[in-house]
């Protein structure tokens, strides 16, 4: 194992009995965030009661979980022959569906394996930071959907002020607990959750403006699916929105439902490894030839068995 920087030990009281072996870490605040702790998981530097496991495990009263930080891994953003969903592609962009559980880009505790290294191969990407060149805008590690990035740093610049406009069209798919309504929208504010800062809430005094716009899909008895564009684009907004205004995103280990689930709701919610958020819809003006583009893509094979457990109870 490699040197270890820092170590703690913990052993598992009564109130986290089967809480999942990531999420019970990543509630001690050490430090690194909820994919680095969970990526340390599986790289062998938290263990239980002596042993490797699992992200999933659940805990029982008594075991012993040790976490041991090793040094920050160096940073590059070097190509990696990783397969990727490529929807479009041509000399200025690419537009792909990224899948859930991939990382963007590089940053410390996920140096490889990221969605610009698999780009980097075979392929040129340019403009904005060079450790995750092309990249315009981003999704969460466990969000799946489309994503455009550039090829050259002139269209990197194009589609950023796209961005910044707000003329780019995105709309997700979001699986929830609770009753919506048939829709409406979501302006507040947008910032750091008071006593956490690694996290966001649009329940502060002060932030950015953050603007949604939902449409109930289907009522699933006490679950339901939205359709949620975002008019504006803040760090986990579809998820706090949702969750700040009562309906808690499926899967989701920070803005998801908490605690009084019913038992076939808590399985289906524990059984997601990751929010059931996906991005379904992009569209946007094609930075060299003005044409305006628009793509599609169906929510991964994780999000449409959730949707049928939810339509089966």
């Amino acid at each position: 194992m490699d040197r270890i920087l820092e170590s703690w030990r913990w052993v598992v009281g009564a109130t986290d009995r089967g809480t999942r072996l990531d999420h019970y870490v990543a509630s001690k605040e050490v430090g690194p965030t909820r994919s680095q702790l969970k990526r340390l998981i599986e790289r062998g530097f938290v263990l239980v009661d002596g042993e490797e496991a699992r992200p999933a495990k659940k805990l029982q009263p008594g075991q012993a979980v040790e976490l041991g930080l090793p040094p920050p891994e160096p940073l590059s953003a070097e190509p990696e022959d990783i397969p990727l969903d490529v929807r479009f592609e041509d000399d200025w962009l690419v537009v792909v569906n990224k899948p859930q559980g991939l990382v963007v880009h590089p940053a410390p505790g996920h140096p490889r394996g990221t969605l610009v290294n698999g780009l980097l191969f075979g392929r040129t990407a340019a403009g904005g930071d060079p450790l995750r060149p092309g990249i315009v805008h981003r999704l969460d590690k466990d969000t799946s959907g489309l994503m455009v990035v550039a090829k050259r740093e002139d269209v990197h610049a194009d589609l950023a002020r796209q961005f910044h406009d707000r003329t780019v069209e995105r709309c997700y798919r979001v699986l929830v607990v609770g009753r919506p309504p048939a829709g409406g929208e979501w302006r507040t504010l947008h910032g750091r959750r008071p006593g956490d800062r690694k996290l966001f809430s649009s329940k502060v005094e002060r932030g950015k403006p953050a603007h949604s716009e939902f449409e109930l899909v289907e009522q699933l008895g006490s679950a339901a699916m939205l359709e949620v564009r975002l008019k504006t684009g803040r760090t986990h907004q579809v998820r706090v929105h949702c969750k700040d205004h009562g309906f808690g995103v499926l899967g989701d280990p920070w803005y998801g439902p908490g605690r009084g689930l019913p038992p076939a709701l808590r399985e289906i919610h524990d059984r997601l490894d990751g929010q059931a958020l996906h991005a379904g819809l992009l569209g946007f003006r094609h930075p060299a030839t003005g044409e305006p583009l628009r793509f599609e893509a169906e929510p991964p094979a994780a999000f449409l068995a959730a949707l049928a457990a939810l339509r089966a109870l």
